[in-house]
């Protein structure tokens, strides 16, 4: 009974600190002259970025006109959609914002964390490239960048500075719970987790 006490409050012990990594990368953001900006896909409506997604997308915009990057990689598939892919939609409203499209390069097809940090990788590669911003959500961060090192690349976390999940505490702190059983998962192996 005491071995298992012990083996409860290690897990705790464990989950509470990797609960405070991903916080602490959620608030810093390492912004940084790299080969590309990669935006992690989110929801799309009909054919327009959801609150979420567009928050993402704006701070990737706002990261290559300052010149950080000359390639912004815009990720995610389809999620059940026949006509719209999160990263199609994604590029399309960079284009509407004024970034010039050949700038741009959309992966259509990934539709989880893990699939789309691969896909990310090989593109990179094709480019010689070793180096990203990765952006997305703060909570998402700390999972890309053990995955990308994963994949031989270096990854520097910006988290968008308008995400409507990390201006309610209640969504911030359910997404970060959700990102724990995530990259627990993936450190067992676990390859499909969003």
């Amino acid at each position: 009974m005491l071995i298992l006490l012990f083996g409860v409050l290690a897990l705790v012990a464990v989950e509470a600190q990797l609960y405070r990594a991903i916080r602490v990368e959620a608030s810093r953001d390492e912004a940084q002259p790299a080969d590309a900006i990669v935006v992690f896909g989110a929801a799309q409506y009909n054919g327009a970025p959801s609150p979420v997604f567009k928050s993402r997308l704006d701070h990737a915009f706002d990261l290559e006109e300052r010149g950080l990057a000359p390639l912004v990689i815009t990720t995610g598939g389809n999620g059940g959609d026949p006509t719209f892919t999160e990263a199609g939609v994604g590029r399309d409203y960079l284009v509407q914002q004024g970034m010039a499209q050949e700038k741009l390069l959309a992966d259509t097809h990934s539709e989880t964390t893990y699939a789309s940090v691969e896909a990310t990788t090989r593109l990179l590669r094709q480019r010689h490239a070793t180096t990203c911003i990765a952006v997305s959500d703060g909570f998402h961060l700390y999972r890309i960048k053990l995955m990308f090192r994963a994949s031989g690349i270096t990854a520097y976390g910006s988290p968008a500075p308008d995400s409507p999940i990390e201006a309610q505490p209640w969504d911030r702190t359910i997404y970060s719970l959700r990102e724990m059983v995530s990259c627990t998962l993936w450190t067992l192996g676990y390859r499909d987790t969003r």
